[in-house]
């Protein structure tokens, strides 16, 4: 599934335009990472697709204000982000007594490696918060001055966030994951 920035461009031009197979190869393209990181914040399957798809629908209804000049995928991300740590923080507000946790939640694919469960069940046990900045910068592999520009929060905020993140997920893993 290659495209270029300059393949990129061109479907965005062609989906302000109305193009429906340009639509269609923004959404091929960019789906795979909206979802993985819409559920690396929730650990839900059905939410993570639903958030993913939400958030593609409202980038494309947005499209008109989309600055051609900027990459995609950032913006996408940022509002997949958003809305995820949104249903997070909803999710915790509703849990009831009972309710399974995180760790629990719908199951995935089988992951190919033997630590995945462990982390994902590690990513659960923070806040959608510090998830978030992790999933960013450690799996959707963003710089934190883009994570912050991104999420809209000072650089020093996403740095803090991080660290304390990665510090939290040492301790629950027993190891150092740095």
């Amino acid at each position: 599934m290659a495209g270029s920035h300059s393949d990129e461009r061109a479907w965005v031009r062609g989906a302000q335009r109305g193009s429906v197979s340009d639509l269609e190869s923004l959404f091929e393209h960019h789906w795979p990472r909206a979802y993985r990181a819409a559920y690396l914040v929730v650990h839900d399957t059905a939410a993570a697709e639903d958030i993913a798809q939400e958030a593609f629908l409202a980038a494309v209804r947005a499209l008109d204000r989309f600055d051609r000049r900027r990459p995609f995928g950032p913006w996408l991300h940022r509002i997949v982000v958003n809305r995820a740590i949104d249903w997070s923080r909803a999710r915790a507000l509703r849990r009831e007594a009972g309710e399974a946790g995180l760790e629990s939640a719908a199951a995935s694919p089988a992951p190919e490696n033997p630590h995945a469960e462990s982390l994902a069940a590690a990513l659960a046990e923070l806040s959608p918060e510090h998830r978030a900045v992790i999933v960013l910068r450690h799996l959707l592999e963003y710089t934190p001055g883009e994570i912050a520009e991104l999420t809209g929060l000072p650089r020093g905020t996403v740095n803090s966030r991080l660290r304390r993140g990665l510090d939290q997920l040492a301790a629950t893993l027993g190891e150092d994951i740095r």
